[in-house]
């Protein structure tokens, strides 16, 4: 048997010492990896959650925005992104195509459903990449995202293969142009790191875009390349949080009512602009606010014309609405004599002439009928009594020439022109100095709520939705109190006869069943082009600030008409009252406010009047509907008549007799009766010729009786004469219906 002998191969050898080194070297680097946390400067373990590592992004949604009552008026709904699968790649192993077979039909059909026209939507549908592969997916641009649920219905129902639809949402505001300037609106745009996210744009989306604005969450998980979760990974999850609520004060039912009684009269006269605020005096709760030329937020068509909202933002000459504060600073200050005489028509300051709105006044009156018939030169005449630093001091009590305050951005001061003497003078009518809309609402808050002035504000409160947390209370807060509360009240009463007498420029404001209480405006507007003022009565901005019922006000509104179209026979105050009448009464009968009874006979039973001030007397007289008439230079009555107790018509004369000197009446269309009271009252030398009613006298109304000469007073009856017709005028100098 051969013996066997070991061999030593050298290449053998070292092919074992290579292999052998590099399997070495290679356990060594699997175990180097297994076991450290970093290599080369990369963390093993880092890179490996980012292989396997899934996140899906949670969408939050925008805070809603309702009104008192919970009624939405902003909100985010569910829509849906169109997409289209392209790639026919997709529809391997499947048994029916599940991409865009036709893309001219899948084209035509799509261009009926967003706004994109076919062509646009053919170049996408067939669209290739850089390297000249086709997409799988591609979508449409702002065109294709915040489909309805109604057009997502109406395109499947084609039945075009490819088309997909993915949940979405868009800021949807139900009530269409309501309150619009106040609300603003909010639209989606691309953010840096290319994520989709609405940002307000105007208005309290605006505003309040950080408060609104939610924060997005996460599901994080590992899963493999096929995204299916793998075994034992931990699903993490960051829970999205939605936007705050935000709940304000409009109320949603006399928006509404503001806003179909704004639409009809813009349709009707076609003004330039309108501004409209309707709040609660004993808060300063806006419960309305709206403006034309108006928009809807959902599609912003409308909006070009103009972004400001114009009850803070924009000022404005407020006319005749100023009186109301004037007359307020008059009261308050013991400057106020309602049966003064001053002469009416024209007022000179220096070389400048102030005119009343009929150019040639109404003789010598009294300053109540100066209120009552909104005369310019009756004001200049007060200013010069009460003094302008005691007027710019009220002034400022008020809060014109001051922000207001309210929660909103945006909010101008105005100007209160004071250089000359002029300017002083006509700021007491409204002319020349300028205030917002929100003022005047603020400063008639405190005529309306016993001297104590209101913020305005607008946003009630701001709510956590997730855990109902209060974030924001707002609460009422006084301003101050300008006037005491008697002199609330009887300026109250004051505007209420503006209303209530047959000279009173506020006829058409009245309600039935509700005493309305206010001031109509009818402010020239300055000529941006060749200076001074635009004339003509389709060139003013008509206005009316008024409160009801005037006992208790429960609402106070401010209505401005710019510019109307107004027909040959119409006057400016015909648009205001319009939306003021149909507003106040609806909302006085939404709030359960019952209006007053009427009586079946229209008898009034007179009090006992004696040792009254008949300046008060004479207001609440007027305000019952009846003719006080003032026998003497006023102060306390010392005898009335007819007596305390006594029932008399609607309408009907009441004597009210005082000390000093006797200012004679127009006797005119008086009867034999009530001249002979009056002779009886008054003890002058009255010589009555003929009967019936009175149709002259030999003496004129308002002269001061300093003498015994006879008064001639001639009578005539129906069958010798016509009864006169006394024309009553507005403030534009347009007669208005007798009562």
């Amino acid at each position: 048997m051969k013996k066997s002998t070991f061999r030593f191969q050298k290449g053998a050898f070292l092919m074992f010492l290579l292999y052998g080194g590099l399997f070495l070297l290679l356990f060594w680097r699997i175990v180097h990896l297994q076991t450290a946390s970093e290599v080369n400067g990369y963390s093993l373990q880092a890179e490996a959650a980012a292989k396997y590592a899934r996140e899906v992004h949670l969408a939050a949604n925008r805070g809603r925005i309702l009104d008192r009552n919970d009624n939405v008026i902003a909100e985010d709904t569910l829509a849906y992104k169109l997409v289209a699968v392209v790639n026919e790649d997709a529809s391997k192993n499947s048994k029916e195509p599940v991409h865009v077979v036709d893309p001219a039909e899948t084209a035509k059909i799509l261009a009926q459903y967003i706004e994109m026209d076919e062509q646009e939507i053919y170049q996408i549908l067939t669209r290739k990449l850089s390297d000249g592969r086709t997409p799988y997916q591609v979508e449409f641009g702002a065109a294709g995202r915040k489909i309805s649920y109604d057009t997502k219905l109406a395109i499947e129902e084609h039945g075009l293969s490819g088309i997909i639809f993915e949940k979405d949402t868009k800021r949807y505001y139900p009530n269409g142009p309501f309150a619009s300037h106040l609300i603003g609106f909010a639209v989606e745009e691309k953010q840096e790191d290319n994520t989709i996210k609405t940002v307000g744009k105007m208005g309290l989306e605006y505003t309040y875009n950080e408060q609104l604005t939610g924060t997005p969450g996460s599901i994080s998980y590992e899963s493999d390349r096929k995204g299916y979760l793998l075994p034992n990974s931990e699903k993490m999850i960051q829970p999205a949080k939605d936007g705050a609520d935000i709940y304000l004060t409009l109320d949603k039912t006399i928006q509404n009512f503001l806003d179909e009684a704004m639409t009809q009269v813009d349709k009707q006269y076609n003004p330039e602009s309108m501004t409209a605020i309707v709040a609660n005096p004993k808060t300063g709760e806006i419960l309305a606010m709206s403006q034309r030329p108006t928009f809807d937020p959902a599609d912003r068509v409308g909006l070009e014309s103009n972004w400001l909202n114009e009850t803070i933002e924009n000022v404005i000459e407020p006319g005749s609405t100023m009186k109301t504060f004037t007359l307020a600073a008059a009261v308050d200050s013991g400057n106020w004599h309602p049966n003064a005489k001053f002469q009416s028509g024209e007022y000179v300051v220096y070389d400048r002439k102030i005119r009343d709105h009929n150019r040639v006044g109404w003789g010598k009156i009294s300053y109540l009928e100066g209120i009552q018939r909104s005369s310019n030169t009756g004001m200049a005449h007060m200013l010069s009594i009460m003094g302008a630093d005691t007027f710019y001091d009220y002034l400022d009590r008020f809060g014109f020439g001051q922000k207001t305050g309210i929660d909103l951005p945006g909010e101008v001061t105005g100007t209160l022109l004071s250089k000359y003497p002029v300017n002083k003078v006509t700021t007491a009518f409204g002319q020349g100095s300028t205030v917002t809309p929100m003022q005047l609402i603020q400063g008639m808050t405190a005529i309306a709520n016993d001297g104590k002035m209101m913020q305005p504000y607008v946003i009630d409160k701001i709510v956590d939705p997730s855990t109902g947390k209060v974030i924001l209370d707002d609460e009422p807060i006084v301003k101050g109190q300008p006037v005491s509360a008697n002199t609330a009240k009887q300026v109250r009463e004051i505007l209420a006869s503006t209303v209530t007498s047959d000279k009173g420029t506020a006829q058409r404001f009245a309600l039935e069943g509700y005493e309305v209480a206010g001031k109509t405006g009818t402010a020239q507007i300055a000529n941006e082009h060749g200076g001074g003022y635009y004339e003509g009565k389709n060139h003013y901005l008509y206005s009316f600030l008024g409160m009801a019922p005037v006992e208790d006000p429960q609402l106070i509104m401010y209505i401005a008409v710019k510019k109307p179209k107004l027909g040959e026979t119409e006057v400016g105050s015909e648009p205001t009252a319009a939306v003021f009448k149909m507003v106040m009464e609806n909302s006085l009968k939404y709030f359960n406010i019952n209006p007053e009874e009427s009586a079946e006979v229209e008898l009034t039973k007179l009090a006992d009047y004696e040792k009254k001030s008949a300046e008060t007397v004479q207001v609440d007289l007027i305000n019952q509907g009846l003719t006080p008439v003032i026998v003497g230079e006023g102060g306390p009555i010392v005898e009335q008549y007819p007596a305390k107790d006594t029932e008399v018509a609607k309408g009907s004369i009441v004597f009210l007799k005082t000390e000093g000197t006797i200012t004679l009446p127009s006797f005119i269309g008086w009867s034999l009766r009530n001249v002979l009271i009056y002779k009886a009252l008054s003890g002058l030398p009255i010589e009555i010729v003929g009967e019936g009613y009175v149709d002259s006298q030999s003496v004129s109304e308002n002269t001061a009786i300093q003498d015994t000469a006879p008064i001639v007073v001639k009578l005539k009856t129906p069958e010798e004469s016509f009864a006169p017709q006394v024309e009553n005028t507005d403030e534009d100098g347009e007669q208005l219906p007798q009562d």
